[in-house]
């Protein structure tokens, strides 16, 4: 085990996919020598050389098109994208076609690709920097669509997503990058897609969040803790594929449910779990689920980001009205 922050256990993990497998190759803009925007791919170039490590011009359609073409040839390009808001660029690449190569080819081609991309706020970037757009990439099947909350599963789950036969979208929040450390193993392991993680155990409020939101929850809940309230956390880590098992048993044992994510309201994927609760745990509610999330309005100039995200304060104060319902 080694101290390392979330960015440090993603390098580590890129660095050991290349070290297993040849096929594996990191395509981006400045991933190279500049070592990422985020220098999550620091010295990969100066280790397995321009061959493997490849600086792209600025064109994200380019990217993730370049990266498909790699990954049906037989690769597994890890393409990044400086920031989840220039992903726009390249839904056609991803959705028309990462997303169908397995269905269009009968099985025949899959896509082994993973789109890494730093996603959220947090940070006080400007604008298309803090995007959150997990909900666009959630309603396109085919992809996959993971997002770490710690160090340990982030190297965990960006290994997994790396020796995935399928795309794989892997959004990255920024303001965990250095926000902490924890204790990493040394050696490489995969947490498997499609399992939710319990991040802490309650009876009282299930709290479903993913990414930067699951310490804002587990704050939550140590406050809450003082007055005697048990949060049960649930961090997603797979949105597609979605761990439902898990969700909807900590509901049905809760009975009440509240989602926290900083993208938009309308349509958000918390509309999506709301639904899956609605129909196949309804009769267990002792209360109305309720979405904490960000406004249905594009993301702020930085002064304005404290009052658009979701907060402690705010997430407190609708469990406590989900409590006296």
């Amino acid at each position: 085990m080694r101290s390392r922050t979330m960015a440090e256990a993603l390098n580590e993990a890129l660095l050991q996919a290349m070290e297993q497998d040849e096929a594996v190759v990191i395509l981006g803009e400045d991933v190279g020598r500049a070592g990422g925007v985020f220098r999550v791919t620091d010295g990969l170039l100066d280790r397995f050389g321009p061959g493997r490590v490849v600086d792209t011009p600025l064109a994200e359609s380019a990217i993730v098109g370049v990266a498909v073409g790699m990954a049906a040839y037989g690769l597994r390009p890890v393409a990044e994208i400086q920031f989840a808001g220039f992903l726009y660029a390249a839904l056609d690449q991803m959705a028309a076609q990462a997303a169908r190569l397995r269905a269009r080819s009968g099985g025949r081609f899959t896509a082994p690709l993973v789109v890494r991309a730093p996603y959220g706020g947090g940070v006080r970037a400007p604008e298309l920097h803090s995007d959150s757009v997990e909900a666009l990439l959630c309603h396109t099947p085919g992809l996959k669509v993971v997002v770490p909350s710690t160090p340990a599963e982030a190297k965990g789950l960006l290994l997994a997503s790396i020796f995935d036969p399928d795309p794989v979208v892997f959004l990255e929040p920024m303001p965990l990058y250095r926000a902490t450390r924890e204790e990493v193993p040394e050696e490489p392991y995969r947490v498997p897609l499609g399992r939710a993680r319990v991040a802490r155990p309650g009876r009282h409020v299930t709290v479903a969040s993913w990414g930067a939101m699951v310490p804002l929850a587990l704050r939550a809940a140590e406050e809450l803790a003082d007055e005697g309230v048990e949060l049960e956390v649930i961090d997603l880590r797979t949105l597609t594929p979605l761990d439902s098992d898990t969700l909807l048993g900590s509901v049905r044992k809760t009975t009440r449910l509240v989602v926290v994510h900083e993208a938009p309201r309308t349509a958000g994927f918390g509309a999506e779990l709301a639904a899956l609760v609605a129909e196949r745990a309804l009769y267990h509610l002792s209360a109305p689920v309720v979405r904490v999330t960000a406004p249905d309005v594009p993301y702020p100039a930085p002064a304005l980001e404290g009052y658009y995200l979701p907060s402690t304060a705010r997430l407190i104060r609708e469990i406590r009205a989900v409590l006296e319902a």
